[in-house]
């Protein structure tokens, strides 16, 4: 490394398709980080996550799929871990992570439940550790260029925001852990539907105050497509639309509707285009490169980087999806959120 540190030790937990994803990035920045380790219980998993290593000439790491028994044995010799698992062991691998005094970058969504959030924020307060959320949005260059200009007043007050996003998930899911509520905890609104939850809360940047919801599994176990209709504190309108039952396709679009100003962007920060009052379209706004979520975890971590996706905005996609659902099992009747005067603690729901 040209600042002469050292390399920063990963333990990779989980070696599935998303991981493999992610590696393949990581390997291209060897200077900066040593995967010293995996945790993957699937041989088959495992088995796939070293042939990538195996094609770019390095050695893979050693697996140890017991977690307590890899953090016991050597997590003093882990710096970071990047959990990518399914959401059911989010809460209880990151928070072992931590308390081992582990930094953790987290796959999205951060957790099942507003109340596993809260409790993820009470063990990062307590191990003063870093957590960061695994979102493409919220870690891209585009949405944090999207986030400084909303909040800098250039586009006026947020009005209306719209987003949507589409996949052939059901056919693509059919057989896996996704479509497995105990597991995915949610359907497509909650899997790829995250990155649209978690995006459009960056963006607007506060709490919201009311949802109403409609959710239908189209005959399998989880929701496949979904529809809501939301109020921020402030006053601001959301509606959102997921459909994974499209066409083979996986794409989104996200509109922001200001007094001064109309801002695009997509779930996963794959554009930024800005119209201007008195402009007769969008514009492209230009934004620096990016690795990916690793390497700004990173930069998050040497503190180059203040941190784009904390678990506090995990919590507020959580409560928002804690009323999706209970919305949406009431036939889409409007559920108030009450959030206390601490901002990290959900009292109740009504």
């Amino acid at each position: 490394m040209s600042n002469g540190a050292q390399p920063v030790r990963l333990v990779m937990i989980g070696c599935g398709g998303m991981a493999r994803h992610h590696v393949r990035r990581i390997l291209q920045q060897q200077d900066t980080t040593q995967i010293v380790a995996a945790c993957e219980p699937s041989g088959q998993s495992y088995e796939d996550f070293c042939t990538i290593f195996e094609e770019v000439g390095a050695t893979p790491p050693p697996n140890e799929p017991n977690l307590e028994k890899l953090l016991q044995d050597r997590g003093d010799e882990i710096d970071a871990a990047f959990i990518i698992t399914p959401h059911v062991l989010h809460h209880d691998q990151a928070a072992a992570c931590l308390e081992a005094g582990i930094d953790v970058l987290l796959e999205k969504p951060m957790v099942m439940t507003a109340a596993e959030a809260e409790d993820l924020i009470a063990i990062r307060d307590r191990t003063q550790r870093l957590l960061v959320v695994s979102f493409n949005g919220s870690l891209s260059p585009q949405i944090r260029t999207a986030v400084k200009m909303l909040r800098s007043g250039a586009l006026g007050n947020i009005l209306n925001v719209h987003g949507v996003t589409w996949q052939s998930w059901k056919n693509g899911t059919m057989g896996t852990w996704r479509q497995n509520p105990v597991m995915s905890g949610g359907g497509f609104l909650f899997d790829t539907g995250a990155h649209l939850l978690n995006t459009v809360s960056d963006l607007v940047g506060e709490e919201y105050s009311e949802v109403a919801a409609w959710l239908d599994n189209r005959g399998t176990p989880v929701d496949i497509l979904g529809s809501v209709m939301a109020r921020t504190v402030s006053g601001a309108f959301i509606t959102l639309s997921a459909c994974g039952d499209a066409i083979k396709s996986c794409h989104s679009d996200v509109r922001v509707f200001c007094t001064e100003g109309i801002l695009r962007t997509g779930i996963w920060g794959e554009r930024l285009e800005v119209q201007r009052n008195g402009q007769e379209r969008l514009m492209p706004v230009r934004v620096p490169a990016s690795m990916g979520q690793w390497e700004q975890f990173l930069n998050v971590r040497a503190g180059r980087l203040v941190n784009p996706c904390p678990p506090e905005i995990g919590l507020r996609m959580a409560r928002l999806w804690d009323a999706i659902q209970m919305s949406a099992a009431q036939g889409g009747q409007p559920v108030k959120i009450l959030v206390s005067e601490t901002p990290e603690l959900t009292r109740a729901y009504s």
